[in-house]
């Protein structure tokens, strides 16, 4: 088997990165591959009749189906080792910064659950390279094959690697249907967006699959052998329109998806809503025991105290102040004047803390004068 792959710099790493080829994609098809059937076709024009032609586009066809076959084709990028949060229960914790070069655009959890029957996934990872060095790190774990992936929203650090999974034969993929729809209506922008960003050679072999997910709307229920399940649940919207959790009862486990954070700040985004992220986080804390270890979307795991103080507590206190610049009828400048100084060592804090308070802001303002007779 012969495989072309060229060299590229990432984050001070140098790696190597393969050519792949992907049939729904023009623009990211393997050269190697591409010659033969340039080949094929020149033979064809010659002597339409020749067997070569035909040998030319077999062996062309065979060596894309391989490369599909395997996923991703190329070293194991040096992302963090996986965390043990509990027997048979991994996380590896990404970057508490924004997704990068330097980091591989690696800044959420990736996370595998080892039951009887295989291994869960829970996050696809934010490409192809990711999710193949996230799998190399699980096969050294266990030698039980993954066969269950969900994402926990609609955004690329969940998503695009689900590509590489699909391609090495998972195919118990899930997601909640409005997150899956909205990520295939933004699917090749965010590409593009991403390419930009965080490197054309580590994005461009992603590929769209929504299709091949089971799609949810509130709840959904799996059953991953060995007399236990788990429960998807889409506690509701607030960082983005609405997520996957994850809730194993057995191991009283609990992934938050982003409606949870730990030491990071949190951060509301263009399609964020407050009040939203408030209701679904009560609803999540109702519907799950106090004392469940907790997989955060951002940060270490850790405990639903912890969460809660973290992310729900904090976004409680700014609404408050918030909500009194309003009643006021003061503006931006005294919303950015907001004290949160007690929050100041928390990563991001610098690049979210004001620009969280005007989002409370503009949304009350915009709600005010709705409600305005």
């Amino acid at each position: 088997m012969l495989f072309r792959k060229s060299m590229m710099f990432l984050g001070g790493v140098l790696c190597f990165s393969p050519l792949l080829s992907q049939a729904n994609a023009a623009q990211n098809q393997d050269p190697y591959v591409a010659s033969f059937e340039t080949y094929a076709k020149e033979v064809a024009a010659i002597n339409q009749h020749s067997d070569a032609n035909q040998a030319f586009q077999t062996y062309a066809q065979e060596v894309a189906s391989v490369e599909k076959s395997v996923g991703y084709i190329g070293n194991e990028l040096p992302i963090p080792k996986a965390t043990k949060v509990m027997d048979g229960v991994y996380t590896v914790v990404g970057s508490f910064i924004w997704g990068t070069r330097a980091n591989f655009g690696l800044n959420n959890n990736l996370s595998a659950i080892i039951f009887k029957d295989g291994v869960f996934v829970y996050n696809g990872g934010p490409n192809e390279a990711v999710a193949y060095s996230f799998h190399q790190q699980i096969k050294r774990l266990t030698n039980k094959p993954v066969k269950w992936l969900a994402v926990e929203n609609d955004q690329g650090h969940a998503y695009f690697g689900a590509s590489y999974w699909t391609d090495v034969g998972v195919k118990n993929l899930y997601s909640q249907k409005r997150a899956n729809e909205n990520w295939h209506r933004i699917f090749e922008r965010t590409k593009e967006r991403y390419s930009a960003a965080r490197g054309r050679a580590i994005t461009q072999s992603v590929h769209d699959v929504t299709s091949r997910f089971t799609t949810f709307e509130d709840r959904k229920t799996i059953d991953v052998g060995g007399g236990e399940t788990v429960e998807l649940i889409n506690f509701g919207g607030g960082h983005t329109p609405s997520m996957t959790g994850m809730y194993i009862p057995s191991r009283h486990l609990l992934f938050t998806g982003d409606l949870g954070f730990n030491e990071r700040l949190p951060g509301l985004l263009h399609d964020s809503h407050y009040k939203d992220w408030i209701r679904s986080f009560e609803k999540m804390m109702a519907m799950v025991p106090n004392d469940v270890t907790v997989i955060p979307g951002h940060g270490t795991p850790t405990d639903m105290a912890t969460v809660k103080r973290q992310t729900y507590d904090y976004f409680v206190d700014l609404i408050a102040e918030v909500q009194k610049v309003v009643d006021r009828g003061g503006d931006i400048e005294e919303v950015d004047a907001i004290d949160q100084s007690k929050h100041k060592d928390r990563p991001v804090f610098d690049q979210l803390a004001k620009e969280n308070a005007r989002h409370i802001y503009r949304e009350m303002v915009a709600e005010k004068m709705k409600n305005s007779p």
